[in-house]
Parts: C-alpha cells; sequence; structure tokens
C-alpha cells in the first residue's frame, strides 16, 4: 500500500491513469457494446425471439444512457470519479449476468437498461471528464488514443466470443460468453479499484487555470448557470441530437443497403471490416489534429466526411464504379464517427468557460444517444413506407449540412463570449 501511495504521488502517474482509461474502453466497449452483434442470431434462434423485438434491448440502453448522463455532473461532484466508475462496472456485470439468465425479451430489456447505465460511467462521458482532469496539453490526442482502444478491443472480443457463441454443440453457448464478459469486467474492476485516482497531486500534471478549479471549495456547476441560458448552447444541443441520429441511422442502414444494392454478403463484409479498422485511426487522428488545428476546423472535416461518406453510399452497386464507391465509404464513414464520441467533450470545453464542463458534457452525451435512440427508427420507417433508403440518405445529406454550419456559428458564438467575459477569480 506504501509503494502504491508513493507509485500515485508521481506526475508520471498521469500515463498510468491514461493506461487503465484505456483499458477500460477496451474492454467495456469492446466486450458490451461493439461486438454486440454477434449475438443477435443464437440468440433470437434460440429463444424464438424476432429480431425486431429483441432490437428494443438498444432502444432500451440508450434511453438508460440518456436519462443518466442528464445527472452526470451532479453525480460526479459528489461521487467523484472513482466511485461512479465503479458502480458502472457493477451495472455491466449486472448487465452480463441478466442476460446469459433471460429467457425472454423482459429480461433482455432489463440488461439493456443496466448496460446503459454501466456505458454512462464508463465511456465517452468519462473519458472527457478524467482526461479534462488531469491532462494540461495535447488533451485531444490523449482522448483520441483512449476511445480509439474502443476498436482494439472489438477485434479482440470477437475473436475470443466467436467461438464461444457459435460451438455447434451448445445452442446456448452465448450464456457462456456472457459469463465469461462479466469475469472479465471483474477483473478489470480490481484493476481500476487498485490503482485509478480520482485526482493528481501534482500542478504539472495540469494547468494552473484547471488546478484553480479544483481547488475552488466554492466550485458548484448549479452557481454557474450563465452558459445554459445561450441560444448558441441551445443550437449546439439540437445539432449534437441530430448529427447522433443521422450518423447512427445510416451507420445502422450500410449494411442492409449495401445487400439490397446488389453486392454480394462476402464483398459487404469486407466493406464493413475496412470500416471498423479504419474507426480506431479516424479516433486517434480526429483528437490529434483538434490539437493541431482548433475544433472549428477539425469538426468541419468530420462533418464533411458525413457528407461524402453517404453520397458514396448512395452510389454504390455491383458495378466496378459502384464496388469501389462501397469501400470508398468503408474507408470514409468512421472519420465521421468522431463527432460522437471525441468531439463532446471537446464540444463542452469550448462551451463551458464559466465552469460548466461536467454538465454541459453530460447533456451533450445525453442528447447525441437520444439521436441514437431515434436514428434507427427512423431509417427503418422511410424503408418501410418507400421501399429504398434513398429518400433517408438525401434527406440526411441536406441536414448534416445545415447542422454543419449551425454548429460553426455556435461555436463562433461561444468564442467571442469567451474573450468578452472578464477572467475568472
Amino acid at each position: 500500500m506504501r509503494i502504491l501511495k508513493k507509485m500515485q504521488s508521481n506526475p508520471s502517474y498521469l500515463w498510468v491513469i491514461v493506461s487503465i482509461s484505456c483499458l477500460m474502453v477496451l474492454t467495456v466497449l469492446g466486450f458490451c457494446s461493439s461486438s454486440k452483434s454477434i449475438y443477435i442470431s443464437p440468440i433470437c434462434n434460440a429463444l424464438g425471439i424476432s429480431r425486431s423485438a429483441f432490437s428494443v434491448n438498444d432502444s432500451c440502453r440508450y434511453i438508460a444512457t440518456a436519462v443518466v448522463n442528464i445527472f452526470f455532473g451532479t453525480l460526479i461532484a459528489k461521487f467523484g470519479a472513482k466511485k461512479l466508475i465503479l458502480a458502472g462496472f457493477a451495472s455491466l456485470i449486472t448487465s452480463m449476468l441478466i442476460y446469459a439468465q433471460s429467457t425472454n425479451v423482459i429480461g433482455f430489456y432489463i440488461g439493456g437498461v443496466f448496460l446503459g447505465i454501466g456505458l454512462s460511467w464508463t465511456t465517452t462521458t468519462m473519458v472527457g471528464y478524467v482526461v479534462n482532469k488531469w491532462c494540461a496539453r495535447n488533451k485531444g490526442t490523449i482522448m483520441g488514443a483512449v476511445l480509439a482502444s474502443n476498436g482494439i478491443g472489438a477485434a479482440i472480443a470477437i475473436q475470443i466470443l466467436t467461438p464461444i457463441i457459435y460451438d455447434n454443440g451448445n445452442t446456448f453457448g452465448y450464456r457462456i460468453s456472457y459469463r465469461l464478459v462479466a469475469g472479465i469486467l471483474l477483473a478489470v474492476a480490481v484493476i481500476l479499484l487498485i490503482f485509478f485516482k480520482n485526482e493528481p497531486d501534482k500542478k504539472d500534471c495540469f494547468d494552473e487555470k484547471s488546478e484553480s478549479k479544483q481547488n475552488d471549495k466554492s466550485y458548484d456547476d448549479k452557481k454557474h448557470p450563465e452558459t445554459l441560458k445561450k441560444s448558441y448552447f441551445y443550437a449546439a444541443t439540437i445539432c449534437i441530437f441530430f448529427t447522433g441520429m443521422i450518423l447512427q441511422g445510416v451507420s445502422g442502414i450500410a449494411a442492409p443497403m449495401l445487400g439490397d444494392l446488389g453486392l454480394n454478403s462476402s464483398y459487404v463484409a469486407t466493406v464493413l471490416s475496412v470500416n471498423s479498422l479504419t474507426l480506431t485511426l479516424s479516433k486517434f487522428s480526429t483528437g490529434f489534429m483538434c490539437d493541431r488545428v482548433g475544433v472549428k476546423k477539425t469538426s468541419l472535416t468530420c462533418f464533411f466526411a458525413a457528407f461524402l461518406s453517404m453520397i458514396l453510399l448512395l452510389n454504390s452497386s455491383p458495378t466496378g464504379t459502384g464496388k469501389v464507391a462501397a469501400m470508398a465509404y468503408g474507408v470514409l464513414a468512421p472519420f465521421a464517427l468522431p463527432l460522437e464520441t471525441i468531439m463532446l467533450p471537446i464540444y463542452a470545453s469550448e462551451f463551458s468557460k464559466e465552469k460548466t464542463f461536467n454538465k454541459i458534457l453530460g447533456i451533450f452525451v445525453s442528447v447525441n444517444t437520444a439521436g441514437y435512440a431515434v436514428g434507427a427508427p427512423v431509417a427503418n420507417l422511410c424503408y418501410d413506407i418507400t421501399g429504398s433508403y434513398d429518400i433517408l440518405l438525401y434527406a440526411s445529406c441536406i441536414l448534416i449540412v445545415f447542422t454543419a454550419f449551425i454548429m460553426q456559428i455556435a461555436i463562433n458564438k461561444a468564442h467571442k463570449a469567451s474573450s468578452q467575459s472578464p477572467p475568472e477569480n
């Protein structure tokens, strides 16, 4: 214990925190979220559940995450990061064990609620808080590296869990998989319990401005509501909602749309594999870019990637040129997805000059997740009504351009307000 305390007092302990955060994201998102698609067929086949009924599990997850994140600022101020992270792991373990025992959709819906709560305290919102707390410089790069662990975790999880789930001799192999994931989560939670530390001791782990904020005993988000009264804040919030709705809606229909267009399943699988591998690079590069050229240019680049990827998807077909367009979609689309992850804490820092970072971060993640919950149903409703996804994509192209334009204005307004505001005491 004495050795551990000595380690924690060292300024270089920052990198222990970063490593632990990477491990957390790798495990939580890789094993509990990104690998979820490999469970669908085995569970539905084993229990006789329709896929549409089973998919409500995702809605339960997103609603729970959205609701919990609204209160992130209050919860983090009261309990601190370590307790919330451990509570998140407890919720995730509970979710995995419920999934393992469920025999009907109700059980999976309950598990989805626990999954949503657990993810809200162990992924984007928490990573944004921890990086902002510990890092003075290169926050975007470090945040990108931490969240990029998701891709690595997904690749590892799929390789480990797929043979267990699809064991020909066991129809309920998925239950063993869920129990294994619960055990892995428990092991990582123990590591976090031992090594994670709420705050750095040394001022060189963060800048002096951050230090003064953290040591200010009168600090209370509720006493600094200025940003929450600004019109540009609400404009940004609406933009973040539409961004989540569009990107989740389009990414969710990409695979079936490519199949509907006549591309064979093996080529579609290759496109999706390229998409997953590129996602890791996109998160890191977006964080790095933000540190170098700023939030406005980085945000605009991500929006452009979203627009262009949808155009490529619309032009995909079984022809040679169409296949190139489909593969280009697989490469480019991941560079839009940081708008749902890395950019949220960065946006929050742009709109939190009055000491409201934690509250604003929670709100941004909450509305973005609400967009997730709306995106897939809207996309599939468009298909049911029109028989294709074309109208959805054309409308999404127009909306994403409008959203990018409004977001740039909101950021400019926030910068102008910040430059005109008096220095904080």
